[in-house]
């Protein structure tokens, strides 16, 4: 029989989605299932976006060229100058998600063996889209305990090797909330000036800061031009998950050369979904000034009923629209799949990510879960009950 190559059999698990089957069977037996588990934003989209697509009037749906719509590329670094970014349109390419963008940033950087570095917990794909170019990601632990701020430079220092090319971190963080402060990314910016890295920055939840926290984009660092690459994505900013369209942008252009001939490779980005994405720059102010407060309501909520609970802890993150919590349960994902298995109150139940597939080192994780308050309050207040039902009925209960 064809054998499957290592490398796939390789790939992770997603963390967020690995729990689904055991939730379609508890659907089906009449479960009402409270999903916290993925970052699917229940926000409507922006109307600009929804109706340029009905308002098409195409003939035929043609190829886009593989950088993407130039009126579109010009649109997003007139959206980059507006907040204070040196971005023109030949820096952008458009990609068929923020994923695309940050496999072509590591198409372009990393060769077999080479490796990056990521402060763990991180968004669990990373090291997916690491495996399939047959490159390492070194992680480096940050702490719960500090609400998981950026781990001392000289931990990621000491963990840099001949082959090391790149550094890459989540602003505002996926899983954890965290929000860099300047001094963490200049200190950043300092180490990979000094060894000469790729910044990789994943700055996808730009517009969800919390708390007077400022979201600074790794291309604002003088020094870092050559060096800073941004990933972004209409998916969260705009609750457009469905429409797959990201960005890679940089000012280095032989990096951004090399990205187009990947994007050349996989033809073109999507045309109707383009469509709605440029529509969306014309998204007023006040559409993020009202999920701003929605998403501060909702963090509320959920930290404070978490932290609330007997031996639970969950710093409270001030940015994007994820938590990670610590539980008094002896393993996290033997829970998520018992909540959704065995356990219901009142015919409801909980589904959660276990935190340890955000976890290159498991055993970090595996008292943790990610939370993404994506519910509105009275579902988010409800669910926070059914947990807490939950923790005090697991046979697998550490307090």
């Amino acid at each position: 029989m064809p054998k499957i190559s290592s490398r796939g059999l390789h790939m992770p698990e997603s963390p967020i989605r690995k729990l689904a089957p055991f939730a379609e069977a508890a659907a089906k037996r009449g479960t009402k299932i409270y999903y916290l588990n993925i970052g699917q934003p229940d926000i409507d989209s922006p109307s600009q976006a929804l109706d340029a697509v009905k308002d098409s009037n195409l003939k035929v749906l043609e190829y886009s060229p593989s950088a993407g719509f130039a009126s579109y590329r010009e649109g997003l670094a007139n959206y980059y100058r507006g907040i204070g970014l040196n971005v023109e349109a030949q820096d952008v390419l458009v990609t068929t998600g923020g994923s695309e963008a940050l496999s072509f940033a590591m198409g372009c950087i990393l060769d077999p063996g080479d490796e990056v570095l990521i402060p763990e917990p991180y968004y669990a794909n990373y090291f997916g889209f690491a495996q399939a170019l047959g490159a390492k990601v070194v992680s480096v632990p940050s702490s719960i305990q500090s609400g998981f701020a950026l781990p001392p430079i000289a931990d990621l220092e000491a963990r840099i090797t001949p082959r090391t090319k790149a550094v890459l971190v989540c602003n505002p963080g996926n899983p954890t909330g965290y929000v860099y402060r300047r001094e963490e990314l200049e200190a950043l910016r300092d180490m990979a000036l000094k060894h000469d890295l790729f910044v990789v920055a994943d700055e996808v939840y730009r517009e969800f800061v919390y708390d007077g926290a400022e979201a600074i984009s790794v291309m604002s660092l003088a020094g870092l031009e050559q060096h800073a690459v941004l990933i972004d994505s209409v998916s969260k900013r705009y609750s457009m998950c469905g429409a797959r369209i990201g960005c890679m942008v940089s000012k280095n252009s032989d990096l951004m050369g090399t990205a187009l001939k990947f994007a050349q490779a996989r033809l073109s980005p999507p045309t109707y979904e383009q469509i709605a994405a440029e529509a969306a720059l014309a998204t007023p102010a006040s559409y993020f000034k009202e999920v701003n407060a929605e998403y501060t309501a909702r963090r509320d909520t959920l930290v404070g009923r978490l932290n609330a609970m007997n031996g639970v802890f969950c710093p409270k993150p001030r940015g994007a629209f994820y938590a990670v919590a610590e539980l008094p349960v002896d393993d996290a994902e033997a829970f998520c799949r018992w909540m959704i298995e065995d356990f219901s109150h009142h015919g409801e139940t909980v589904m959660m990510a276990p935190a340890a597939g955000f976890y290159a080192d498991r055993s970090l994780g595996k008292r943790q879960v990610r939370l993404a308050y994506v519910l509105k309050q009275s579902a988010l207040e409800r669910a926070m009950d059914v947990l807490e039902q939950g923790l005090a009925t697991y046979p697998g209960r550490t307090l």
